[in-house]
Order: C-alpha cells, then sequence, then structure tokens
C-alpha cells in the first residue's frame, strides 16, 4: 500500500507577486512538513485573475492591459517560477500564472518541483471577457511526475466532460484543476455556501472524477477581487466521485491520502467508463458542425447577431 498526500488550496492572491510568495512560502512549508507529494495552488495565483468579466469587464480587462495594470506576463523559463521551483524542492507544485507566450499571453497552470518544469497546460475554454485578455491553449494531456501521470484544466475547462476525458484518455491518473472560479454575478446569493455558481462547482468536480474514474484535485481562489467574489470550495475527489477533504467557501487546504492505484482499481473493478466506451456510436463528436437546435444563422458557441465566441454563455455568471 502506497499512499500519497494530495493538498488542495483555497486562497485569495492579488497583484502582488511578493505577497503571493510568502503566501506560497507558507503553503509549501505546511506541506513538506505533513509529507505532502502534491500541492494544487489557484489558478492566477502569481499575479492575481482578471478584475472584472462579463460586457463590462471586457472593456475594463482590456483598458488594464493597456495600461499594464492586468497580471503581469510572466515567462515559463522566467525568475518568478525559477523561486517557486527553488520553494518546492520534493513537492509536486501546480499553479497558475499569466504566461508571456511571446505575441499572445495566456491563462497557464504550471506544474514543477525542485527539478523543473513537469507539465504545462493552456486554458482552452474561455469563459465571457476572457478571450479580450488571453489567447486559448488547444490540447488536453497527462504527463508523468513523481506523484503519477497527471492531466491539468483551469477553470471553465471543467465545464467540457471532453476535456477531462481526453486527459483520463492519456493516461492521468490525478486530474488537477485550479481555477478563479467566482459565484453568481447576475444573481448572487447572500449565503455563499448556497450559491448557484458555488454548487455547480463542486458538481462539475464530482462528476469529472466519477464519469472518468480518476482522482480529482480543485483548487480555487478564494475571498475577493475586484468585481469578483470566489467560491474556494478546494477538494480532493475520489475516483467513486466522492470527496474525500474539502474547504468549505473559506480560505484553506484540503488534504487527502490516497493510495491512487488502490482506488482506481476499486472503482474499476466492476465498472470501468473508460474500457466500456463506444466510440464508434459517438459520431456527433467527431463533427464540428452547428448543434441540433441552435437558431439559424448562429454558429457553436455564440449568439446570432454577434462576434462567434464573443458571447459564450460565460461560466462565471
Amino acid at each position: 500500500m502506497s499512499t500519497t498526500r494530495l493538498a488542495a488550496v483555497a486562497e485569495g492572491f492579488g497583484r502582488d507577486l511578493e505577497t503571493a510568495y510568502a503566501t506560497i512560502g507558507r503553503l509549501l512549508e505546511r506541506a513538506r512538513a505533513e509529507g505532502t507529494g502534491l500541492l494544487a495552488l489557484p489558478e492566477a495565483c502569481l499575479g492575481g485573475y482578471l478584475s472584472d468579466l462579463g460586457a463590462a469587464g471586457q472593456r475594463g480587462s482590456a483598458d488594464d492591459r493597456r495600461r499594464g495594470g492586468g497580471p503581469p506576463a510572466l515567462r515559463l523559463d522566467g525568475p518568478e517560477l525559477e523561486r517557486v521551483r527553488r520553494m518546492a524542492g520534493d513537492v509536486v507544485v501546480v499553479l497558475g500564472v499569466c504566461e508571456d507566450g511571446g505575441e499572445d499571453r495566456y491563462n497557464t497552470a504550471v506544474a514543477l518541483d525542485g527539478d523543473g518544469v513537469l507539465g504545462v497546460h493552456r486554458k482552452v475554454h474561455q469563459p465571457l471577457g476572457e478571450n479580450l485578455s488571453y489567447a486559448a491553449g488547444d490540447v488536453f494531456e497527462a504527463f508523468d511526475t513523481p506523484v503519477g501521470r497527471i492531466g491539468l484544466q483551469i477553470c471553465y475547462d471543467k465545464a467540457f466532460p471532453e476535456a477531462a476525458r481526453a486527459a483520463a484518455l492519456d493516461g492521468a491518473r490525478i486530474v488537477v484543476s485550479i481555477s478563479a472560479w467566482p459565484g453568481s454575478r447576475t444573481a448572487p446569493a447572500a449565503d455563499l455556501a448556497r450559491d448557484r455558481w458555488k454548487e455547480r462547482f463542486d458538481l462539475y468536480d464530482r462528476a469529472r472524477a466519477l464519469e472518468n474514474q480518476v482522482v480529482w484535485v480543485a483548487s480555487n481562489q478564494a475571498g475577493s477581487f475586484g468585481s469578483l467574489r470566489f467560491v474556494g470550495s478546494a477538494k480532493v475527489v475520489g475516483p467513486g466521485g466522492e470527496v474525500l477533504a474539502a474547504t468549505g467557501v473559506d480560505a484553506g487546504v484540503a488534504v487527502a491520502d490516497v493510495d491512487v492505484d488502490e482506488a482506481l482499481a476499486g472503482a474499476r473493478r466492476s465498472m470501468f467508463a473508460l474500457r466500456d466506451r463506444r466510440p464508434d456510436a459517438y459520431g456527433a463528436l467527431l463533427r464540428r458542425g452547428t448543434p441540433s437546435g441552435t437558431p439559424p444563422g448562429a454558429t457553436p458557441g455564440s449568439t446570432p447577431g454577434t462576434t462567434p465566441g464573443a458571447t459564450r454563455e460565460p461560466s462565471r455568471a
């Protein structure tokens, strides 16, 4: 029996990098003391997320970028991630940055340890307004780490079952989903724990673990930033969809000791969701046409009379 301690963080991170380093250092000190193998930090934990989303948020985010007031763009081989690498030691750390990709910026998740970068994921699915600040990634894949083969995704990616499935089919046994997922903007609940977008966040985490029979590690921003109020709710979910540890809506760390091999073998003993797939019956997944029921003249992911991609159903409404 070989267990791995998995830790998912709910914490607030803003623009100031020195404050972020102090927070990460504190979390890593605890992680090493407790024998943690994997520490998942939130999306945009180095430099903070966008301050707003939606129609007004789009204009604000674009203005922020022109003024240099948005998230700092960091190179993957730059001193900022190198500093985290030196702090990480033998802990596998997953964290989010605004990546300087040369001509483009990306909302990026990076897995690293003291030996260097282990894997990178650029956010593929962009909620309303994010496309004005970031270019989109285009792949979901798994990679090997000291804690096993893992896949990465960011926030709205979790709303698309194909994203987690692609990583699972590439051999991911652990999927780390990092987020800056806020509560509802259009109908906010007074009690954040009952917010409808908090409930959706939790449902996605459990469903993706269950349908792919993987261990799911979900981090998230907590507190508020700009106009956004984040739902926290970091958690570790087993391959049967059971929540093994969770923070609730407050800042904290969800920690679970998991024998990944045993957990996956148990979940797949009588029902093997990946093995029993029938790709021959899934032809619609391979076609890029207009979904049935889409209004005439509309393209998938858009609203008639608008620019495709500019008015997608926001993940942060």
